[in-house]
């Protein structure tokens, strides 16, 4: 079994068994699939916005169905031009510096964060059988939302980061605290502010993700297999 999180829905798990997880830290509604369980990143309603995600419950929410390997698949703009809209791109590190959520609340633990580079293969090597180009690298930076970022903020982070996202960051530390491998598929949907010339809107977004879930959800489908 594979635990996948996301803010976006999958044809896969219309029809499957919806069950609800009591955790310590709130309840979670997930899809049980054959092969997997999904959790809706925003909850079942799809209406948390990115800020007020209990990251800490979806996240337990798999420890608590004893599976330990999780792939997020998290919307992103580019921080680079060499990085279009509609690309997949799987990172291979993170930059998280505020707002980082911790199971240890109460007790002095210091992990180690980072992501797992078994699973980080599969996914491009799933992606690679399906012919889809694929960023095999790439720094992920977090910010907190539920705004985008000013092209001040943008032009800062360019030098240091590939994509920027709102959610990645919280899933993986929290995961890793709690000894699950954790990985990501950065569905590209849009350039940063300022990185384009071109007026972000969150329209474009929109539009953009839905033509790479289709190929994210394929790519899913082949690692459950």
């Amino acid at each position: 079994m594979i635990g996948i999180i996301s803010g976006a829905d999958f044809s896969f798990i219309e029809g499957a068994e919806t069950t609800e997880f009591k955790t310590p830290y709130g309840s979670v509604c997930a899809f049980v699939l054959e092969g997997a369980i999904f959790v809706p990143r925003h909850g079942i309603k799809r209406n948390v916005p990115p800020h007020r995600i209990n990251h800490r419950a979806n996240i337990f929410a798999f420890k608590h169905r004893k599976i330990d390997e999780i792939i997020g698949v998290n919307s992103v703009g580019s921080l680079k031009i060499a990085i279009p809209p509609e690309s997949l791109l799987v990172p291979h590190d993170y930059i998280a510096l505020w707002n980082i959520p911790t199971y240890y609340d109460s007790e002095r633990v210091h992990i180690t964060p980072g992501l797992d580079e078994d699973l980080r293969e599969r996914i491009i090597s799933a992606a690679r059988s399906l012919s889809y180009p694929v960023f095999e690298k790439g720094i992920y930076f977090q910010t907190s939302g539920p705004r985008l970022e000013t092209k001040a903020e943008i032009n800062l982070l360019k030098d240091y980061a590939d994509v920027v996202g709102m959610t990645m960051a919280s899933e993986a530390t929290l995961a890793r605290e709690l000894g699950l491998r954790y990985a990501s598929i950065c569905t590209v949907d849009n350039y940063c502010h300022g990185i384009s010339s071109i007026p972000l809107s969150f329209e474009e977004i929109l539009e953009n993700t839905k033509k790479n879930i289709k190929k994210v959800e394929r790519v899913l489908i082949e690692i459950m297999r």
